[in-house]
């Protein structure tokens, strides 16, 4: 009895076909409208740059390195440097910080865990209502009303604490009479109410993030038997690093830049002293908006050379502030 043996198939000639990536219609339009909007913004973005480093060219060649190690201000005998404004500048937005991030952690734990949900959404936009405040009404109100209770705070950390460099006064805070003009238009009144300004900010960036926590493993945290602090503790908190360090540093580069409100509480001066309680400081954007206006051509490249630096500043913290976002979350940190 023979068996047949079937024929062996021919080979397939079917060949895959190619996917495109290309996209067409709307996505299309979609796809060209952003990236002309990025690339715009970049476009702008350099150009102030440039607009600025080639203003600076003066200014450098005239004074040099001295430019960066010189305190004082006086274009009368020709001096100019901007040690002093920097030292001032990161003195009133590190009292900016002290005060605003632990405000900012606190009210978006709270919006994101504590509020009651049927207001939850007005307490956010309520938050970031305090965003859209122009800079001139934080620097009033930090003017008339912040800074006469502030001089009494400052009185008593200079009291108390006076033994810390950081806090100490060139004055007697146990005189029958103090002097109240000793603690006023210094950086600590200046830098709560930029602390003001940078909350909703800052706030804003770790709220976003806290929401996103894995609701799997918040659900096993409390299955363990765990609080709710608990599960802030052990889930939040970890999830939310990144956010919390880049809504810090997305509100340093908003500290370091703020004019009007500084403007309006500081009394000027370029001293070298880190005692921030006491009458006296100066910024970088600050002194650019208060001598604008009476600025020579040669004042106002230096002027223009302060204002680079600020820039390259800023756009330093914003874009590493940018990356630590971009990257806030995979899990990692997060034990129950």
């Amino acid at each position: 009895m023979s068996t047949s043996v079937p024929a062996a198939a021919p080979p397939s000639t079917a060949v895959p076909r190619r996917l495109s990536r290309r996209t067409t219609g709307s996505d299309r339009v979609f796809e060209l409208g952003a990236r002309g909007v990025g690339a715009t913004v970049l476009a702008i973005t350099g150009s102030i740059g440039l607009f600025l480093a080639l203003q600076s060219v003066p200014t450098l060649r005239r004074y040099g390195w001295s430019f960066f190690t010189e305190a004082q201000w006086a274009p009368e005998t020709d001096t100019l440097g901007i040690r002093a404004v920097l030292l001032g500048t990161f003195t009133v937005a590190g009292v900016a910080m002290v005060f605003a991030i632990p405000l900012a952690l606190c009210t978006a734990l709270y919006l994101t865990e504590y509020a009651p949900t049927r207001l939850r959404a007005a307490l956010v936009s309520l938050v970031d209502l305090m965003a859209a405040v122009p800079s001139i009404i934080y620097g009033l109100w930090g003017f008339f009303l912040l800074q006469p209770q502030a001089a009494g705070l400052a009185r008593w950390l200079h009291t108390y604490l006076g033994w810390i460099p950081l806090f100490r006064v060139d004055t007697d805070p146990h005189a029958a009479v103090w002097e109240q003009s000793r603690y006023t238009a210094s950086a600590f009144v200046a830098g709560i109410a930029v602390a003001m300004m940078v909350l909703p900010m800052a706030s804003s960036v770790m709220r976003e993030v806290f929401s996103q926590a894995p609701p799997g493993e918040r659900e096993g945290a409390l299955a363990l038997g765990s609080t709710r602090l608990g599960v802030i503790r052990a889930v939040v908190l970890p999830f939310g690093r990144g956010g919390i360090i880049g809504g810090t540093m997305l509100g340093l580069g908003r500290a370091l830049g703020e004019t009007i409100a500084v403007l309006l509480i500081i009394s000027p001066s370029f001293d070298i002293k880190l005692r921030p309680l006491e009458i006296g400081t100066n910024t970088i954007s600050a002194l650019i908006a208060g001598r604008f206006g009476e600025a020579s051509d040669a004042q106002l490249s230096a002027l223009l050379t302060a204002g680079l630096v600020l820039f390259l500043i800023t756009l330093a913290i914003n874009t590493l502030a940018a990356t630590v976002v971009a990257r806030s979350r995979s899990g990692a940190g997060t034990d129950i």
